[in-house]
């Protein structure tokens, strides 16, 4: 006896798909989830060192430049005829 063709339809088409076995999810390692939890806690402090050290950047340009203007004021005084500063 053959089956009608609606049921077998029907029987197909509930049937849920087999994922391929490349596809299968595996949990988080203990180690994985450690990763993901330092770097979300070291992201605000990687932030406040770049912030830091283009402070520091900035503030040795600033001294550079005031050196500069320092020795050239000095060489100016030192040098003898007229005072042009």
């Amino acid at each position: 006896m053959q089956a009608a063709p609606g049921n077998a339809l029907t029987a197909t088409a509930t049937r849920a798909p087999a994922l391929p076995s490349t596809l299968s999810v595996r949990p988080p390692s203990v180690t994985g989830a450690l990763r993901a939890l330092e770097e979300l806690l070291m992201r605000s402090g990687q932030r406040t060192a770049r912030r830091n050290a283009w402070t520091a950047v900035l503030e040795d340009r600033r001294r550079a430049r005031d050196r500069r203007e320092a020795q050239h004021l000095l060489e100016a005084v030192a040098a003898p005829g007229p005072q042009a500063t």
